[in-house]
């Protein structure tokens, strides 16, 4: 299949899977996630959740935004050649860099690592885009070459964004996360690429599953801490039960509905997978919380024991609300059904104030939802 066009696939194409090549992309990403997991970790240890949230928020962004920027790219248009291939080592190199600029960018609010990490990506995809674009025609090479330009725009943005003024910084960079948002809407308005229903739900759940991921080393850590530290193992164990609880139920909830049903057009995949940004952010989060908690347990953590159990019941709680929003309210009937989901992230909230036990106690409070998963 060497150095064949690269055309679009079909929407149509039966047992579509992710390739190696996408698994071997998203498996970088764990570093990414990773630093970004840590810098949020430190941030609400020391007692500072409001610049940790928003630090963590634009940190992770990136990393979301280029996990989805290639994803929907490859869904349409992955030909696997040696060029493309090639192509995609190149956006992997530039997301480790991105991965080695983080703990900056979240700590000095300085993103050149990180803004050299997004050129190397950009680079690369823009050259698909326009390889893309050079085997379509009519409205399908016009999206092709829109998003080539977004891609172009926008990192010369992010370029410009360095030289800002420091209080700046931070609106700007929402200012350009609306401008990256806004691309794919302006390039799929009069073409909609072929992206796979299938395949694009089956990757959404596989980079679930690598934030989940987090939560279970999170899980490992506070056991390893509660075996060295035997004063604190009444407090720690039931933080590593509850962890694991946690992350048992979000992926049993996450991968409860055929999603792939309910994706036809763009009218319904864009929120959707914008929506993710909620649902990733906040699975990665549980394990950062659970990391907090430990370190509250055994002394290390500045912090009240209510903020360490809100470390761990916020995100949770977001991110079953999130699951019911984008997945599980499109397959319930009735008020019980609906309901069920919505009520339990309340609950999981509640558990903020139940003092030690409170991973725990927020573990239990998906418990219900298991059996009408």
């Amino acid at each position: 299949m060497a150095y064949a066009p690269m055309t679009a696939r079909s929407r149509e194409e039966h047992h579509r899977a992710a390739t190696p090549l996408e698994l071997f992309f998203d498996l970088c990403f764990v570093v990414a996630i990773a630093q970004c997991g840590a810098s949020l970790v430190h941030a609400l240890a020391e007692g500072h959740p409001g610049t940790g949230v928003i630090g963590y928020f634009f940190v992770f962004f990136g990393v979301w935004w280029a996990w989805m920027n290639f994803t929907w790219f490859a869904s349409a248009y992955d030909c696997d050649d040696v060029p493309y291939r090639i192509a995609t080592l190149v956006q992997i190199a530039g997301v480790l860099v991105y991965a080695a600029g983080v703990s900056l960018a979240f700590d000095e609010n300085d993103w050149t690592v990180a803004v050299v990490g997004y050129l190397i990506m950009r680079v690369a995809l823009t050259a698909q885009w326009l390889r893309a674009a050079s085997g379509e025609s009519g409205p399908a090479r016009t999206s092709a070459l829109t998003y080539a330009a977004g891609l172009v725009i926008c990192q010369a943005g992010w370029v410009g964004l360095l030289f800002a003024p420091e209080g700046a910084k931070r609106w700007l960079f929402l200012v350009m996360v609306a401008a990256e948002l806004s691309v794919p809407l302006v390039a799929e308005r009069g073409h909609q690429t072929p992206w796979h229903a299938h395949h694009i739900v089956e990757r959404y759940g596989l980079f679930t599953i690598i934030v989940l991921g987090e939560t279970i080393a999170a899980s490992t850590v506070a056991v390893k801490s509660a075996l060295d530290e035997h004063e604190a193992l009444g407090e720690l164990l039931p933080i590593a039960a509850g962890g694991l609880l946690i992350v048992f139920a979000a992926w049993w909830i996450y991968f409860a509905v055929p999603m792939h049903e309910k994706l036809n057009t763009n009218r319904e995949a864009i929120p959707w997978g914008y929506g993710h940004l909620l649902i990733f952010a906040s699975g990665a989060a549980i394990g950062a919380g659970i990391e907090v908690a430990v370190e509250h347990a055994v002394g290390k953590a500045h912090i009240s024991q209510t903020a360490a159990n809100a470390a761990v019941t916020v995100p949770s709680a977001l991110f079953l609300l999130m699951v019911w929003l984008l997945h599980s309210r499109h397959f319930k009937r009735g008020a019980a059904q609906q309901l069920t989901l919505p009520l339990c992230a309340l609950a999981i909230l509640a558990c903020t104030w139940t003092g030690t036990y409170a991973v725990l106690w927020a573990a239990w409070s998906r418990r219900p939802r298991w059996r009408s998963a």
